[in-house]
């Protein structure tokens, strides 16, 4: 079973990748894919083990490299089994400075957070 082969757009549905088979073919046909470092535009091209897939996903590039082929798309866990993550670990940039206690800020902790923002200019 040396010469096993599937779907691509197949493949990233089994794997967890994409919620939908129809949301990972247009990623696909989109050209936002690579395989082994090849732009690719169609969604029946095949993948077997070995190959490496460059894609993004939400605000990260994942590389990752097909370990085996699936049955089915089956539960997180046996998804897992089917790919080797190559990404590299990224430092998520912190999001826009917020009031830093518990809820919503109090009237008096507002006025405090609007006079510092105009001492800063």
């Amino acid at each position: 079973m040396a010469d096993a082969k599937l779907r691509i757009d197949k493949w990233l549905w089994q794997a967890r990748f994409f919620k939908t088979r129809s949301l990972a073919a247009k990623q696909v046909s989109g050209g936002y894919v690579r395989l082994n470092g090849n732009r690719v535009i169609k969604p029946a091209q095949t993948v077997s083990p070995g190959d490496v897939l460059t894609f993004p996903q939400g605000r990260i590039v994942r590389v990752v490299r097909v370990e085996k082929l699936g049955e089915r798309r089956g539960p997180a866990p046996e998804a897992q089994t089917l790919y080797l993550d190559m990404t590299e670990k990224q430092d998520v940039p912190p999001k826009n400075p917020g009031f830093e206690g518990k809820g919503r800020p109090t009237k008096k902790d507002r006025r405090a957070l609007d006079l510092s923002r105009t001492e800063d200019r």
